[in-house]
């Protein structure tokens, strides 16, 4: 098969900053691929994050580095073997699949066996802010169905009480991104459940939370930066409830696949989630929707301006746009 390949690194601005306990970002900083063949173009998108120690020019050096094996017809089963999980895979994975669908008149979800979603819920995020200023923006929030709380060590029950008084029927996830320690969750974990807080998303760093193995949270514990692919499942047993799959983490829909399959086997409730990109990063998780107890895939909110066709959501509620901009 004769393939042409095109990296490239774009930045969108977001609408305002987005705040979590690593520190505040004004723009998506994100990776694209295409890769043509016969007439068709499949596309994908990735965030690096810096927190894994990518930028966007390792991401794209390393995309470079399987350019001769995607143009010479790689399957995205040969790209698991050639590239580790992460960004770079992530967005050739997914420009695959997008290419592979369009090749075959068939939809990706047909290709996947999956059954797609229909208006799924995803998540809302409140980043990290004043008491007054979370509670506030809680208030516009009161008719979604899911709020995400970015936290860090400071005023936590305070936060999460004023939110939940602007906010009394939406779902709740609270995110602190391993900025927590075993004392902290400890003393707040009570209150947060008394609270009406359905999901702890990682509260403890990824390297430290074997302490979890004897501790038993009264709100579920989901796995955010401790799961990245299905090796590190049986590491997670008996310490967190959830898993959160992303796609950048997985190194594309391939492994998020296994990783779903694999996680609800193994008894893991499940979390899709997303890094801050356009709605060509989301499109392709949300092939992981259906079934999964909680969706985080509110990216295009935080945009400036989306992609042309890019996601409608509103109130929380997922819906296509009139021209799907991925997967069909």
């Amino acid at each position: 098969m004769n393939r042409q390949a095109v990296f490239r690194a774009e930045t969108w601005r977001l609408k305002e900053p987005f705040h979590i306990s690593r520190g505040v970002r004004t723009e998506a900083i994100v990776t694209v691929v295409e890769i043509s063949a016969a007439g068709h173009v499949g596309r994908g998108e990735s965030v690096p994050y810096a927190h894994y120690g990518e930028s966007q020019d390792s991401v794209i050096a390393q995309m470079q580095g399987v350019r001769k094996a995607i143009e010479g017809g790689c399957s995205r089963q040969d790209l698991l073997q050639l590239m580790p999980a992460g960004a770079a895979r992530n967005a050739i994975d997914c420009a695959l699949w997008d290419l592979e669908a369009k090749m075959a008149g068939r939809t990706v979800y047909e290709l996947a066996q999956a059954r797609p979603a229909l208006a799924p819920v995803t998540a809302l995020t409140i980043g990290i802010g004043t008491v007054g200023e979370m509670a506030f923006k809680a208030a516009m929030l009161r008719d979604c169905g899911l709020i995400k709380v970015k936290l860090n060590r400071h005023d936590v029950v305070e936060k999460v009480r004023a939110i939940r008084a602007e906010a009394p029927k939406p779902r709740m996830i609270v995110d602190p991104n391993e900025s927590w320690d075993i004392e902290l969750l400890s003393e707040v974990h009570g209150d947060l459940a008394t609270l009406g807080v359905d999901m702890l998303e990682q509260p403890l760093p990824a390297g430290a939370d074997q302490v979890l193995d004897d501790f038993r949270c009264m709100v579920a514990l989901c796995a955010d930066e401790s799961c990245h692919t299905t090796a590190d499942l049986t590491t997670l047993e008996n310490r967190y409830d959830i898993v959160n799959i992303k796609l950048d983490k997985t190194g594309g829909l391939t492994e998020a696949l296994a990783l779903k399959r694999t996680a609800e086997a193994r008894g893991f409730r499940v979390m899709v989630g997303c890094m801050i990109g356009t709605s060509l990063a989301m499109t392709p998780a949300l092939v992981l929707a259906n079934g999964a107890e909680f969706i985080d895939l509110d990216g295009p909110v935080w945009m400036e301006q989306d992609r042309v066709g890019g996601l409608l959501i509103e109130d929380g509620r997922i819906e296509p746009g009139p021209k799907p901009l991925w997967g069909q």
